[in-house]
């Protein structure tokens, strides 16, 4: 390969095989590096003259011709943003692998407005000096939840890191054995506990914890005591746990901070949207807590952040911390989370604002008329063989939250009927993944779930049918087995 990229080579190519000089000089590969750029065109010119030639060597056959369509489809790929949009027809309303709540567009506008042009991220206007970056953010923080302080960070797990790794280091952290939390991504309590170097001291077992647990425990001397909220599992049957103004009690008495970890926390009470109660960030701060970290991107409805609130004491310390720096927020996420606050000053039309709570708050009237209009086309459009229907289905909060309780929705469900009596359940199987595959393979993706014999496409999320129904005349049906 020639040292400068822009530069071509001239190779040995089997018969029948352009150079790449001689393949660059297409008309449409020569307009192509006008637009995306000569060195990118001509490294896929090579990557498809290598492919072309290997298969030849294994005695397959290649159409010349074709060669400068192959150029532009890698071209095509190489420039592509490496994130898609897709549509979340999961059931799963803040859905991690898929990014989570989309953000209200007052904060899409603040983060373009950031990044456009020079801002006042670290600058006083006022004193002509350098400034709070999170002045202004923190005050916000501070009227909606009535904490002393606050600080943001990358994310909840990295301010769950900061508090113990600031309060903790090298001492004992009593947390109850039915709290150690395993998050997304095998992501454990224990081991961010480990990595901030707290001590970890369980106590109680995995379904009931008594105060008395917690008393005992204060024989190794914590430096605090840290209670996860159990956002993403529930334990039911026989259990009990410590009601946390009696765990903000003992840590007066013994002199010690007492942190709430309400992981996707919220600042609103959800049964005002028909939805079941989840803690909010204002009552663990008047339950004694004097620390609770919380998301940011979760049911907040924000960009992805954790954020820590309560003693302005404490809160700076961990501002003080050296790793506070390496997981502060620039100043895109600062612009998302202040603009979404904000939206907080007005909680009577957060269902409206704030995409999370508008997708969680939808009536169930509305999410099955745009089933029924989806389903209509769909089967419409399907060849013999596939039954397509409207269906009543349950939603999921997702990401933690709430992960007990489920929500009336509707789906749209696709399910094989291939003219057999008994089709096999591999058949079947196969059919239903290729369906998915194939939504999947659609412009703009469509992400749905298969079970219970079918391919759901739960319509909570799909505000704008058209996003869908627009690419129906592109799906390529999977045929029968």
């Amino acid at each position: 390969m020639p040292a400068n990229p822009d530069q071509t080579e001239t190779i040995a190519v089997p018969a029948g095989l352009p150079g790449v000089d001689r393949l660059l000089q297409d008309a449409r590969l020569s307009d192509l590096a006008a637009r995306a750029g000569r060195s990118c065109v001509v490294e896929a010119a090579r990557t498809v003259l290598d492919e072309a030639r290997a298969r030849l060597l294994e005695g397959g056959r290649v159409d010349p011709d074709g060669l400068a369509e192959r150029v532009v489809a890698h071209v095509a790929a190489a420039v592509a943003p490496s994130l898609r949009p897709v549509l979340n027809l999961t059931g799963t309303v803040i859905h991690t692998n898929l990014g989570r709540s989309a953000l209200p567009e007052p904060a899409i506008e603040a983060m373009a407005q950031a990044a456009r042009q020079p801002v006042d991220l670290e600058y006083d206007l006022a004193a002509g000096r350098r400034g709070d970056r999170e002045g202004r953010l923190e005050a916000r923080i501070r009227s909606l939840t009535g904490a002393e302080a606050a600080t943001a960070v990358n994310n909840n797990a990295a301010a769950v890191m900061l508090v113990l790794n600031t309060l903790a280091s090298r001492r004992a952290v009593p947390v109850s054995r039915g709290e150690l939390v395993e998050i997304g991504g095998s992501f454990r309590l224990p081991d961010i506990m480990r990595r901030a170097g707290a001590r970890l001291v369980e106590v109680g077992t995995t379904n009931r914890t008594h105060l008395g647990d917690y008393e005992e425990a204060m024989a190794a001397r914590p430096a605090l005591v840290l209670k996860a909220h159990a956002s993403n599992y529930a334990v039911v049957g026989f259990t009990r746990a410590v009601p946390e103004r009696d765990l903000a009690a003992l840590c007066r008495r013994h002199e010690i901070p007492f942190c709430i970890d309400l992981g996707s926390g919220t600042l609103i009470d959800l049964e005002c949207f028909g939805l079941p109660h989840e803690p909010t960030v204002q009552e663990a701060l008047a339950a004694g807590a004097d620390l609770v970290t919380f998301s940011g991107d979760k049911l907040l409805g924000g960009p992805q952040a954790g954020i820590v609130a309560g003693r302005a004491d404490l809160v700076e310390r961990i501002r003080k911390n050296p790793m506070h720096r390496a997981f502060r927020l620039d100043k895109l996420r600062i612009a998302a989370l202040d603009a979404t606050l904000a939206l907080y000053n007005r909680p009577e039309t957060l269902a409206e604002t704030v995409p999370a709570l508008r997708s969680l708050a939808r009536p169930p009237a509305d999410i099955r008329a745009v089933a029924e209009r989806v389903a209509a086309e769909l089967a419409a459009a399907a060849p013999k063989g596939w039954r397509v229907e409207v269906a009543d289905c349950l939603s999921q909060i997702g990401s933690g939250a709430l992960p007990a309780e489920a929500l009336p929705s509707a789906a749209v469900r696709l399910m094989p009927e291939f003219g057999r009596p008994k089709m096999g359940k591999k058949a079947a199987g196969r059919a239903l993944r290729d369906m998915a595959a194939a939504f999947r393979a659609l412009p703009v993706p469509a992400i749905g779930r298969v079970g219970e014999g079918a391919f759901w496409l739960d319509m909570r999320c799909l505000e704008r049918p058209e996003a869908l129904l627009g690419q129906i005349d592109g799906l390529a049906w999977p045929s029968p087995p």
